[in-house]
C-alpha cells in the first residue's frame, strides 16, 4: 500500500463513522446565547453540590442546573482556568488569579491573590492550569508555576527556562512539561526533570495518566508513551492509526478507566484501556463544535465540553441512546422490526435497513418510497404495510403482494397456516400462501371501514376500531370471504384510540380510559388501574403496544412513556415509568412504535429517527434541591438578595419576595419539575411545574415558612429547602401606632363629646333664639300690621285734610275772586261814596288774617313739617313768604295764588322772584319744583 493510499485509509477511519448519524448518548446543548457569555470555554470545575464552574471569555460562569450566571472577571479580561478547591472557586487569567467564596447572600464574591498577596506577576503572564494538593494550590502560566499554601498563605515559585505548555496531577504528585526539555516532576517545591523531551520525541503531553502502576504520556499527535523503571517506550494500541489523523487538545480517563479525547477539529473520540476506540462523536453527530478546548467526568459520570463555540454536557451514562437523521433522509419512524441480522425502519419516506448492532448508515430499499405504516415478521417472512399496498421483503428487496391501498396491521388466523388477515383503508382482506410464495386472496365482503386496530375475538368473530365511528363486532364466514353479522359495540369513538391484546384479553383505549372486552356481555368495563395511567390530564395518545418478547405492554402519556408488566407475586400489573415528556421525545401522536431490542433494550421511534432505552439502567435515585437565592422589593424596585442562613423580618413596603431554587439534573431527557407551598397563607403544595423560581407579591403581615421539592424521572428529591420569614406590620398596625389610635379615639371620642354638646347647647340657643326671632317677628308683624292700618287712618285721615284744604282754598279762592269781581263792579258804580263802605267791607275780608290762620292750622295737620323744614332751610323769609310757600307747596298756579294773597298776577310773579333771590336758587331751577320736593 503506497503512501497516498495509507493517508486515504486512515481518513477513512478517522471520518468515515461521523460521515452519517449514529446512536449516541444523549447530548445538552449550551449556545453562548444560553449561558450569557462569550463563545470559547477554557476549564471546566464541579462543586460539592454538583454546581458547574467554567472559565469563559467574558469570566467565571455558573449552572445550577436550572440557570447559567456570568460573573465577570475583575479586570474584565479571559478567564483561561478554575478549579473547585473546597469551598472556593480558584480562577486564573490575564495577569491575575485569585478566589471566588460565596458570602450568605449566595453571591460568589472574588479576593485577587496576585494583589493581597502581592505575587510578583510577570508581564502579559496568563494562567493556564489550576491544580490543587495537600492544602496547596498550583497555578501554572506559560512560564513558571504559583505554589500558593493555602493555610498560612505563604507562596513560592517554580521559574522555567522554556515555555510550559501544562500542568498534570497523578496519584499526589504534581508533573509538568516545557518546551524542548521535557517532563518535570516537582518535590518538595522543587522541579526535577524526569523525562527528557527526546524520549517522548519531543511530543506535547495532553495527558499523564496511572495506568496498571505506570505513568502513561497522552501526546497531541503520536498516541501514548509508558513510563516505567526511568524508562520510556512507544505504545501500540488498537486505534494507532488513529492518532496520525487527530489533534488532541484536552483528555481526561473517566471512572471506568477509558478515556475521551477532545480534538481540535474531530470533537471526541472514546476509548478504552486498551486503546480501541469506543465511539466519536462530532458536530455532524450531535455536538455544537468540534474544538473540544476543556472536558470533565462530572459525579454523575455526564462529561462536560468546553468547547470553541459553547458548552455541551454528553449523558455518556444514560440509559438513553439518540439517533437523530439531521438530514432528514429517514423522515419520520412509523414503524420497525429487526431480523437476527438486520435493523429495519418504516417511516414516512419509505423502508431503510442496515446490519444489526453496526454503525452502518441506514439503507434504502427500492420500491418502498412512501408512507410506511406496519412491519412484521409472520410465519418467517418480513410483512412491509405501506400506503401503495403490500410487500413481503426477501434479502432486502421488496416484492410487492397486494396493490389494495393503505396496508394496516396483518394477524395470523387461528387453526389457518397459509392465511393472514390483513386491514387497509377500505375494510379487511385476505393473504394467502401458495406454493408462489404469499399473495392476496380476496376482500372480505360487508364490511368497507378503515380497520388500522383489529383483534380475534374468535376464529370467526373480530373486533375492529375505527377512530371516528366506534368500535364494530363482525362475523365472517368460515372461508372469510363475507361478513354474516356486523354490530357496533356501545363505547364511545376516540380519536388516538386503539385496540391492543394483553395477556389474552382485548383492550380497548382512548381519552376516557383502558376498557377491557367482557366477551359474555358483549361489552366494554373500564380498568381502573390502566385508566389510572392514561388520566385525561396527561392524555397523548390511546395507542397500547404488546410486547410479546419482553412481555410488556407499552403505554404513552404526557410526562412519561409507562410499560406494564404481570406481577411476579401477585395478578396486579406491575407499573414502570419512563420519564420522558411527550415534548423531548418527539413522536408522532397516536402512531407511536416500540421495538424490542435485546437485554431489555427497546427502540422507540421518533420524528427524526428514534430513540433506544435500556430499561435495566433506568435510574431510581433522586437529586437535591438546593435554595440558591431570596430577594425581596417593592414593586417598582429592583430584587435586593436576603441571608440565605438565616430568617428575615421585612418591613410592610417590601411585601414582595422571590425565591430561586434547583436540582442538579443534567440529563437532557429527564426534565426536573418543582413544587413549592407557603406555609401562612398557601399550605397546599402548588402544581408540578418546571419553572425554578415563584414570586409573591403583596403578602400581608405574618409569619412565613416557603417550601420546595423537586421531582426528577418521577424521583421527588432527597431534601426539601425552606426559608422562614416575617412580613412586619404597616406602621399603622404596630403597638406604638395603636397607643396612638387610642389616645386619639379618646380625644376624638372627648371632641365628640364636647362638640355634641356644644352644638346641642348651639342648637338649644338658635332654636330659642329662633323662636324669640319668631315672637319678634310676630311683633314686628302686629306692630306692622297696626302700622299700616294707622297709617291706613292717617293716609284717609290726611286724604280727607287734603281734600279739606284743597276744597277751602277754592272756596277761598272763589270767594276772594267773587269780591274781588264785586268790589270792581262797585268801584264802577256811581256815586263812589256811596258804596265806599262796602268795599271797605270787601278788602277787609280779603285781607283778614283769620282765614289764612284757619289756612295754615288746616295746612300744617296735613304738612306739619313743611314749615319748619322751610324756615330752617331759609331763616330770611318772611310770614308772607311762607303764605307764598305753602300755596305753591299745594302746586297752585300764579293765577290761583294772587286772589288768595289779594294782589296782581305780576305782584305774585315779583314774590316769586323775591323768593327765589332768598332760597339762592340759579335760574333754571324751578321755585315750585323745589318747593314741592322738600
Amino acid at each position: 500500500m503506497n503512501f497516498k493510499n495509507k493517508i486515504f485509509f486512515y481518513l477513512l477511519i478517522a471520518f468515515g463513522l461521523s460521515a452519517y448519524p449514529q446512536e449516541i448518548p444523549p447530548i445538552q446543548i449550551f449556545t453562548p446565547q444560553d449561558y450569557g457569555a462569550e463563545d470559547q470555554n477554557w476549564a471546566i470545575t464541579q462543586a460539592e453540590n454538583n454546581f458547574i464552574y467554567v472559565a469563559n471569555n467574558a469570566g467565571l460562569l455558573e449552572y445550577n442546573g436550572a440557570s447559567w450566571r456570568l460573573y465577570n472577571s475583575p479586570n474584565k479580561d479571559i478567564l483561561r482556568s478554575v478549579k473547585v478547591v473546597g469551598d472556593k472557586i480558584y480562577s486564573g487569567g490575564y495577569m491575575d488569579f485569585g478566589y471566588w467564596k460565596k458570602n450568605e447572600l449566595g453571591n460568589l464574591l472574588y479576593t485577587s491573590l496576585t494583589y493581597v498577596k502581592n505575587f510578583p506577576i510577570q508581564e502579559d503572564e496568563e494562567f493556564w492550569g489550576i491544580i490543587d494538593i495537600e492544602g496547596y494550590v498550583l497555578f501554572q502560566s506559560l512560564e513558571r508555576i504559583y505554589i500558593y499554601n493555602t493555610t498560612d498563605e505563604t507562596y513560592g515559585v517554580i521559574d522555567s527556562e522554556s515555555r510550559i505548555s501544562k500542568m498534570f496531577k497523578v496519584d499526589e504528585t504534581i508533573y509538568f512539561q516545557t518546551n524542548n526539555k521535557g517532563i518535570y516532576k516537582i518535590d518538595s517545591g522543587e522541579a526535577i526533570l524526569m523525562v527528557p523531551s527526546v524520549d517522548i520525541q519531543n511530543r506535547e503531553i495532553i495527558g499523564i495518566y496511572d495506568f496498571n502502576d505506570k505513568l502513561v504520556f497522552l501526546t497531541r499527535e503520536n498516541g501514548f508513551y509508558q513510563y516505567s523503571n526511568n524508562r520510556t517506550d512507544k505504545m501500540n494500541v488498537n486505534a494507532e492509526a488513529l492518532f496520525s489523523t487527530i489533534n488532541i487538545y484536552s483528555s481526561t480517563r473517566l471512572k471506568d478507566g477509558s478515556f475521551i479525547l477532545g480534538t481540535i477539529s474531530n470533537g471526541i473520540i472514546q476509548i478504552d484501556e486498551n486503546g480501541k476506540e469506543l465511539q466519536r462523536i462530532d458536530q455532524l453527530s450531535g455536538l455544537s463544535n468540534n474544538t473540544v478546548l476543556s472536558l470533565i467526568e462530572d459525579n454523575y459520570g455526564n462529561i462536560w465540553l468546553g468547547l470553541d463555540n459553547g458548552i455541551n454536557v454528553i449523558n455518556l451514562n444514560s440509559p438513553f441512546k439518540v439517533y437523530k437523521d439531521k438530514q432528514g433522509v429517514l423522515g419520520t419512524v412509523y414503524a420497525s422490526i429487526k431480523t437476527d441480522t438486520y435493523l429495519y425502519l418504516g417511516t414516512n419516506q419509505g423502508l431503510f435497513y442496515k446490519p444489526l448492532d453496526s454503525n452502518s448508515k441506514f439503507n434504502f430499499i427500492e420500491g418502498t418510497k412512501g408512507q410506511v405504516w406496519y412491519l412484521d415478521l409472520l410465519k418467517g417472512v418480513l410483512f412491509c404495510g405501506h400506503d401503495n399496498g403490500t410487500f413481503v421483503i426477501e434479502n432486502n428487496r421488496a416484492k410487492k403482494i397486494a396493490s389494495e391501498k393503505g396496508a394496516w396491521i396483518i394477524k395470523e388466523i387461528a387453526e389457518q397456516p397459509n392465511l393472514l388477515l390483513q386491514g387497509n383503508y377500505k375494510g379487511l382482506n385476505i393473504l394467502e400462501k401458495t406454493k408462489y410464495g404469499w399473495e392476496y386472496r380476496n376482500k372480505i365482503a360487508g364490511f368497507d371501514m378503515s380497520s388500522r386496530y383489529f383483534e380475534f375475538i374468535s376464529s370467526s368473530e373480530i373486533l375492529i376500531n375505527h377512530e371516528y365511528k366506534g368500535v364494530y363486532k363482525i362475523e365472517v364466514d368460515s372461508s372469510f370471504s363475507k361478513v354474516l353479522n356486523s354490530q357496533r359495540i356501545p363505547i364511545d369513538e376516540g380519536v388516538k384510540s386503539s385496540i391492543s391484546k394483553y395477556n389474552n384479553s382485548i383492550l380497548y383505549s382512548y381519552k376516557e380510559g383502558v376498557f377491557i372486552y367482557k366477551d359474555e356481555l358483549n361489552s366494554f368495563k373500564k380498568d381502573s388501574i390502566l385508566s389510572s395511567l392514561f388520566g385525561q390530564e396527561r392524555y397523548v395518545s390511546g395507542k397500547l403496544i404488546n410486547d410479546n418478547k419482553g412481555n410488556r405492554l407499552w403505554g404513552f402519556s404526557k410526562n412519561e412513556i409507562i410499560y406494564v408488566e404481570s406481577g411476579k407475586l401477585s395478578n396486579e400489573p406491575q407499573i414502570n415509568t419512563v420519564p420522558i415528556s411527550s415534548e423531548i421525545r418527539n413522536m408522532k401522536a397516536g402512531f407511536e412504535n416500540v421495538l424490542y431490542l435485546r437485554n431489555d433494550n427497546y427502540l422507540i421511534g421518533t420524528s427524526d429517527g428514534y430513540l433506544i432505552i435500556d430499561i435495566n439502567r433506568l435510574e431510581q435515585s433522586s437529586q437535591e434541591i438546593y435554595l440558591n437565592n431570596v430577594a425581596y422589593s417593592t414593586l417598582y424596585n429592583e430584587h435586593i438578595p436576603l441571608d440565605l442562613e438565616s430568617s428575615t423580618e421585612l418591613e410592610n413596603e417590601t411585601n414582595n419576595i422571590r425565591f430561586k431554587y434547583s436540582t442538579t439534573n443534567y440529563n437532557k431527557l429527564t426534565s426536573s419539575k418543582y413544587q413549592y407551598r407557603l406555609n401562612g397563607i398557601y399550605d397546599n403544595w402548588s402544581d408540578w411545574s418546571s419553572n425554578s423560581e415563584v414570586f409573591f407579591k403583596n403578602l400581608p403581615p405574618g409569619d412565613y415558612k416557603f417550601e420546595a421539592r423537586a421531582e426528577t424521572g418521577g424521583n421527588v428529591s432527597s431534601n426539601q429547602i425552606s426559608y422562614s420569614f416575617s412580613i412586619d406590620k404597616p406602621w399603622l398596625l404596630k403597638p406604638l401606632a395603636i397607643v396612638l389610635y387610642i389616645i386619639l379615639a379618646l380625644i376624638l371620642a372627648y371632641l365628640v363629646h364636647y362638640f355634641n354638646k356644644r352644638y346641642y347647647k348651639k342648637q338649644k340657643q338658635e332654636l330659642l333664639q329662633k323662636k324669640e326671632r319668631e315672637l319678634e317677628l310676630e311683633q314686628l308683624e302686629s306692630q306692622r300690621q297696626l302700622m299700616q292700618f294707622k297709617n291706613k287712618n292717617l293716609r284717609l285721615d290726611i286724604e280727607n285734610k287734603n281734600r279739606e284744604l284743597g276744597t277751602a282754598t277754592m272756596n277761598l279762592v272763589k270767594r276772594n275772586e267773587l269780591l274781588n269781581n264785586i268790589k270792581e263792579e262797585l268801584s264802577k258804580t256811581k256815586p263812589l261814596n256811596e258804596v265806599q263802605n262796602v268795599i271797605k267791607l270787601i278788602n277787609s275780608n280779603l285781607n283778614s288774617t283769620g282765614d289764612w290762620k284757619l289756612f295754615e292750622e288746616a295746612f300744617n295737620n296735613v304738612d306739619k313739617d313743611f314749615m319748619r323744614t322751610i324756615k330752617a332751610l331759609h331763616p330770611s323769609i318772611t310770614p308772607n313768604d311762607l303764605r307764598l310757600c305753602a300755596y305753591l307747596r299745594l302746586n297752585l298756579s300764579s293765577k290761583e295764588i294772587a286772589p288768595l294773597l289779594n294782589i296782581s298776577h305780576k305782584s305774585v310773579e315779583v314774590k316769586r322772584y323775591r323768593l327765589r333771590k332768598k332760597m339762592g336758587l340759579s335760574h333754571d331751577q324751578s321755585l315750585s319744583s323745589y318747593i314741592i320736593e322738600l
